[in-house]
């Protein structure tokens, strides 16, 4: 069952995603906290950790049920012109519009988050959540529509590692139970360094337009696509992790060199006044 993990690529890609799932689910943990606040003092404690574990147990549920269409490889339609031929399956048109669903979702969010940073929190602020219920309630709805870039980028980061079809969804389950207790034990370590380093989350939204793409790309290629005589290749996965890796390394060195400043400013004020 765990013979997946004797390849190197399944444990970069669960390392990988893992730590994507944790960046991503920032705003989630920040919705969930909002929610909660607005109960009694007792109360919050039990909403927040209640919400991130259905979280856990929707999104486990989710997996399952779209690796399920995802291994339908059989194509029930072709296409066939001049120019385009194509064999569709719930396996390519899945992963299709989970790439166009992607490159939407996370250019949508980059602007939000640049242009109207507080627009969804002000929008949970104003719903009356006076009970437990009606707070969980409200928080499975957060975490459906955030399970839903989740999922997709666990499927473009596991997609076709590994021999048999569960080997990429133990993969997806391990890393979402890891970056869930991981939100539950760190929450607020993990929000104060987003909100001291705000660019991290950009930075993972911007992953989330190159995994959309590669996911648009491995759909054209597993339905066998042809346009105007050419076939459509599938991106090596190594190419991705190089990105996400490289911009990482990027953005720890731009952070350390913002540090250093910092602190040279404090320790010598006179050259600032200068």
């Amino acid at each position: 069952m765990f013979e997946i993990f004797a390849s190197t690529d399944a444990w970069v890609a669960l390392i990988t995603l893992t730590f994507l799932e944790i960046i991503l689910g920032i705003d989630n943990i920040v919705f969930i906290s909002i929610a909660a606040s607005k109960l009694p003092a007792k109360q919050q404690k039990k909403a927040t950790n209640w919400g991130l574990a259905l979280a856990m147990i929707q999104r486990i549920l989710l997996l399952i049920g779209v690796s399920f269409l995802i291994a339908l490889k059989e194509p029930f339609y072709t296409i066939n012109t001049s120019w385009l031929t194509v064999g569709l399956s719930w396996q390519s048109l899945i992963l299709f519009f989970g790439g166009l669903f992607l490159l939407y979702k996370s250019t949508s969010e980059i602007h939000e988050k640049v242009e109207i940073p507080k627009h969804d929190e002000t929008k949970i602020k104003q719903k009356n959540l006076t009970t437990l219920s009606r707070a969980l309630v409200q928080i499975l709805i957060i975490d459906f529509i955030f399970s839903i870039d989740s999922i997709l980028t666990a499927i473009g980061m596991t997609n076709g590692i590994g021999e048999k079809p569960e080997d990429a969804l133990i993969l997806m389950v391990i890393a979402v139970v890891i970056s869930i207790l991981i939100m539950m034990i760190f929450a607020n370590a993990i929000r104060q360094f987003i909100n001291n380093h705000p660019s991290m989350q950009l930075l993972a939204l911007s992953f989330l337009i190159l995994i959309g793409f590669m996911l648009i790309t491995e759909s054209a290629h597993l339905s066998e696509t042809v346009i105007f005589g050419q076939e459509i290749g599938a991106i090596p996965k190594g190419y991705l992790y190089f990105a996400i890796a490289f911009s990482l390394f990027i953005e720890f060195l731009n952070m350390k060199l913002k540090k250093k400043i910092n602190y040279v400013e404090e320790e010598t004020p006179e050259l600032n006044e200068k």
